[in-house]
């Protein structure tokens, strides 16, 4: 979600163009799904890689620098991967990519396996500070609404308020939705309200 980068190695959220790094992140996506976070190690990370320590150490300092470059390539591609700039930007549009959004990161492994293990790592970024990818969700979005309102399609208003306001809305979704879950209301209503929330929330 958030770190310093470390060197020009990095890229850009939703890049697809493959680098050394990347191959050092995907070893530590799969020590993370296979032991935990508390469990892996840069040493671990290095072996499964296929590298020597001193190559991870150069990248990352220490593993919360290295979790912090993984989540921001592993939701920042997820984000990228569902907005259509070909679409026109309308409330209905909009509410479309949040909820498929919301929906794809609480079926990604990793998201699900660090919840499920080591939650408080999610925590900073809901108290304490934004990350690169809520940053780049909220660029995103942001744009998107500009874009609207040009067309007469989205309310008036300041495009990153309301970006973060439904930002706000959608952390609830991706992280307590299934605390709403029962034999009275079911998944996909709840992705209905969802849907309805944004529309409302951007019509005229």
């Amino acid at each position: 979600m958030t770190s310093h980068r470390h060197n020009g190695e990095s890229e850009s959220p939703g890049s697809t163009e493959s680098t050394p790094r990347d191959g050092y992140l995907d070893a530590a996506r799969e020590c993370i799904l296979d032991v935990g976070w508390r469990r892996t190690t840069l040493t671990e990370v290095a072996r499964r890689a296929g590298v020597s320590r001193m190559t991870i150490y150069r990248a990352w300092s220490d593993m919360p620098a290295l979790l912090a470059d993984l989540m921001t390539r592993e939701w920042g591609s997820l984000v990228a991967g569902r907005v259509d700039a070909a679409t026109p930007p309308t409330p209905g549009s909009i509410a479309d990519t949040v909820v498929a959004t919301v929906g794809a990161l609480r079926e990604n492994e990793l998201f699900t396996r660090i919840v499920e293990l080591d939650p408080e790592l999610i925590l900073p970024y809901l108290l304490a500070r934004r990350g690169r990818s809520q940053e780049l969700i909220l660029e995103v979005l942001g744009a998107a609404i500009a874009t609207g309102q040009a067309d007469g399609a989205i309310r008036a208003g300041a495009p990153a308020a309301i970006a973060r306001g439904l930002l706000l809305a959608a952390h609830g979704y991706v992280l307590s939705a299934h605390t709403m879950v029962d034999d009275v209301v079911d998944e996909s209503a709840l992705e209905t309200e969802l849907h309805t929330l944004v529309v409302r929330s951007l019509q005229p």
